[in-house]
């Protein structure tokens, strides 16, 4: 993958937890790599923490999205452009958030 790492002067603004019941893990890895595109945002996979294994859940417990200092308006539309896709195609996504960063 060609992810920019942050430079030391840009500090992440906030963050969002996000997942889709049932999304499989390619579709998740996809829809990461598409955020990582985005000017100022970061997209990692959240590991799945249920202690009972069910078919119908996700290998992946969600998705952590994370905003740097460099994005604008535009980029915060292509986010969710790019997440509005994947939710017309497998589902709607819950936030899921746990914390704010000030």
């Amino acid at each position: 993958m060609n992810e920019q790492p942050r430079s030391p002067n840009e500090q992440l603004q906030r963050r969002t937890q996000i997942r889709c019941p049932g999304l499989p893990l390619a579709i998740y890895r996809e829809v990461a790599a598409h955020l990582r595109q985005v000017t100022g945002v970061e997209a990692e996979l959240i590991p799945q923490t249920s202690q009972q294994f069910d078919y119908r859940d996700s290998q992946i417990g969600g998705l952590l999205i994370q905003y740097t200092e460099a994005v604008d308006l535009e980029n915060q539309e292509r986010v969710n452009q790019i997440l509005a896709y994947y939710q017309n195609r497998y589902g709607a996504w819950e936030d899921v958030t746990t914390e704010v960063v000030p």
